[in-house]
């Protein structure tokens, strides 16, 4: 099965609120809510890949001293297996816009539940829920 990389960040804000972003129409999973981020490429490391992707999804500047390397997901799918590390970030420059998403949300980690996640998204919840 292959094995597929990918880096998450939970951006929390001075309220303790966590950004999650709705996956767009046309995507796989399309409408669920998970943790901005995404594929880390050759040759990157995942701190570089998940700056690039939080620049491209949501206009915003990260710098690799603010991300605090917190939990990881691994989910195998029907024809993957997903490796997901988990970054807290509660600093970075420039408010956070959808680009490349269908909707943002800021929301409380007891209310995340609410939200349906992808299926390697959803187990991280519980460990942001004790943490914040």
């Amino acid at each position: 099965m292959k094995m597929l990389l990918v880096v998450a960040a939970a951006l929390i804000d001075d309220d303790g609120r966590v950004l999650i972003a709705q996956r767009p129409e046309g995507k796989q999973l399309a409408g669920l809510w998970e943790f901005p981020g995404g594929k880390v490429e050759p040759g990157e490391t995942p701190e570089d890949a998940l700056i690039r992707e939080l620049h491209e999804e949501l206009g915003i500047s990260v710098k690799k001293a603010c991300l605090a390397p917190f939990v990881f997901a691994s989910h195998s799918y029907d024809d993957f297996h997903l490796l997901m590390p988990l970054y807290l970030i509660r600093r970075w420059e420039g408010e956070p816009e959808r680009r490349e998403h269908g909707a943002l949300k800021w929301v409380r980690p007891n209310a995340m539940r609410d939200y349906p996640m992808p299926p390697a998204d959803l187990p991280l919840v519980a460990y942001l829920q004790d943490f914040i």
